[in-house]
């Protein structure tokens, strides 16, 4: 492959990339706790060893799918009056157990199971702050969530939810739509300004990303032009320098 056209190759794989971000980021727009996921590209420059440039030449820099990062922003609140729907409006995660182990989200729609533990819409029980499943006992019918997490009955105090921080946000692994493993260490968050029966919002804004996805298609088509052009013009320039009959 000539470098006219792996040089395009790169960026054909990368746009693909893109393109594949920004489908995603649509289609979870109504997802709650949803985080609008991101590409950052880079160079990687590809140079010899042990060689100098030519008078005049150029180091050949291909496009590189460098990460993907997430917007931090909050989701729009929905108020729904369900007591056991919880949206965060400052930092922080709530952790679920799931089967794979503890893992965070900001998804808040929670209800208890039959037998009195707090969960998520997959059954993953909700942790308190003590790293241990939140169980409502069936006495326990007039709940109420602070701020804080702290959930409070007609008779007494149940538990609080541990709401927690990673020490590098930029590391965390999504698992799903919502959930992510953190690879570092998670830090307690003392305000996380929890609202009772509302629900945070995808901070995906849908116009935008049409609009992107939108550019992400244009781009793809030129990068494609450009290898579908310089492939004609090899051939044309194979014709000229081998002209039909000349084998004969």
């Amino acid at each position: 492959m000539d470098i006219t056209t792996s040089l395009a190759a790169s960026r054909l794989v990368a746009q693909q990339r893109a393109m594949d971000i920004t489908a995603n980021n649509i289609a979870n727009s109504n997802t709650p706790g949803y985080r609008t996921e991101r590409v950052q590209f880079s160079d990687w420059i590809d140079q010899q060893p042990n060689t100098a440039s030519p008078p005049g030449g150029h180091a050949i820099t291909y496009t590189q799918d460098r990460a993907t990062y997430r917007e931090s922003q909050p989701g729009t609140l929905t108020h729904t009056a369900n007591p056991f729907d919880l949206a965060l409006t400052g930092d922080g995660y709530f952790t679920v157990n799931t089967r794979n182990g503890p893992r965070l989200t900001r998804d808040g729609r929670f209800t208890p199971m039959p037998d009195g533990t707090l969960a998520d819409g997959s059954g993953n029980a909700v942790l308190d702050t003590t790293g241990k499943p939140i169980v409502i006992a069936p006495t326990d019918t007039q709940i109420s969530v602070a701020g804080d997490g702290t959930i409070t009955s007609e008779n007494g105090e149940v538990g609080k939810i541990g709401i927690v921080r990673p020490t590098d946000a930029m590391k965390l692994q999504a698992e799903g739509a919502t959930n992510f493993v953190s690879d570092t260490p998670t830090t307690p968050v003392t305000a996380p300004g929890i609202v009772q029966g509302a629900i945070e919002g995808s901070n995906v804004q849908p116009v935008l990303e049409v609009t992107r996805m939108m550019d992400d298609v244009r781009q793809f088509q030129f990068v494609t032009q450009l290898v579908q052009a310089e492939g004609d013009r090899q051939q044309q320039t194979i014709d000229k320098l081998l002209p039909t009959g000349s084998g004969s």
